[in-house]
């Protein structure tokens, strides 16, 4: 099990801290726990999953998929529409594309 700490935005203490196994998409977790992370589509097309995300294998480079990156960059969440990305914890994602890795995660929700 992978440990999953919560935070809102700007807040330097955990709102939640729970445990989910690797694989498991970020919403479902958030969605699981009842935890306030907005959604509306659940597929990546709407853009309001997003978060910021850290963990401990940062700076890396990631690729996002076309959607995730496309929807990122309309709603000007992402500078880029390069195939790689910096994995690093500014950098937005979106919590439907996202699955739970093998190593703890802080996740920061946006600002409401």
């Amino acid at each position: 099990m992978v440990r999953i700490r919560f935070f809102r935005a700007l807040q330097d203490e955990a709102f939640a801290c729970v445990e989910a196994m690797p694989g498991t998409l970020l919403l479902d977790v958030a969605r699981s726990h009842d935890l306030p992370l907005h959604w509306r589509c659940g597929q990546g097309t709407c853009g309001t999953c997003r978060i910021l995300l850290e963990h401990t294998q940062q700076p890396a480079l990631f690729t996002p998929c076309a959607r995730e990156r496309n929807v990122l960059k309309r709603f000007g969440f992402a500078a880029s529409t390069e195939p790689v990305w910096p994995d690093r914890p500014d950098t937005w994602r979106l919590a439907c594309h996202v699955s739970v890795g093998s190593e703890d995660m802080d996740i920061r929700l946006p600002e409401a």
